[in-house]
């Protein structure tokens, strides 16, 4: 009965991770890569957002609590689990070692990203806007902070991609999880360049 919970929180996991977090993630660096056209394109896409109809129900159910679920279990897969060299090899190992270290960056990167925009939003009134984040990372640490923050939350995403293929039974054959091990990593140095460009252009 545990091992079924167990198989049934794993496939959770890995399916939150995807749907609808990874979409999510997605749809947030879009729209902060109008910050390499103009203050103005972004602040235009911002507001976008925060009029979208049932944003605080799609934040909660659609965001929020997918991620929580996902970071909790996370963080007890980063701890409890153990690399399987006999059936994955020394590269795929290594991948799941930076998984597990990604993952908690990330946590702490999201959790201190939502603090200073979202809460800050909510509890002080600040306007999430250009201004804000050029603020934010004009400190040469926080510039730093973001870059690194962006950088392991992108590669989570995109190596966390091949295992979803894997543990959902998409991409069973050697040859496929090497194709997908391409893919993912494609995906990685795309979404670097979105994230990377636009903190530059926030520092600018």
């Amino acid at each position: 009965m545990a091992s079924n919970r167990e198989f049934f929180n794993r496939r959770l996991h890995s399916l939150l991770g995807v749907i609808p977090v990874g979409v999510f993630l997605i749809q947030h660096l879009v729209v902060n890569q109008f910050a390499t056209k103009s203050p103005e394109a972004f602040n235009k896409a911002a507001q976008f957002m925060e009029n979208l109809p049932f944003r605080y129900f799609l934040e909660i159910f659609v965001i929020a609590l997918p991620l929580l679920f996902h970071a909790i279990y996370g963080v007890y897969i980063a701890f409890t689990a153990r690399n399987n060299v006999s059936r994955y090899g020394f590269f795929r190992n290594w991948m799941f070692y930076l998984q597990r270290i990604t993952g908690i960056i990330a946590l702490i990167f999201i959790v201190w990203h939502v603090w200073e925009t979202r809460l800050a939003h909510a509890i002080h009134g600040t306007e999430v806007n250009f201004n804000m984040m050029a603020n934010i990372l004009a400190d040469p640490f926080m510039f730093w902070f973001y870059i690194v923050g962006v950088i392991a939350t992108v590669f989570h995403f995109s190596n966390g991609l091949w295992s979803f293929f894997v543990s959902w039974g998409i991409t069973i054959t050697p040859r496929s999880q090497l194709i997908m091990t391409y893919a993912t990593l494609l995906i990685f140095l795309a979404l670097s360049y979105v994230s990377i460009s636009t903190i530059i252009a926030f520092a600018s």
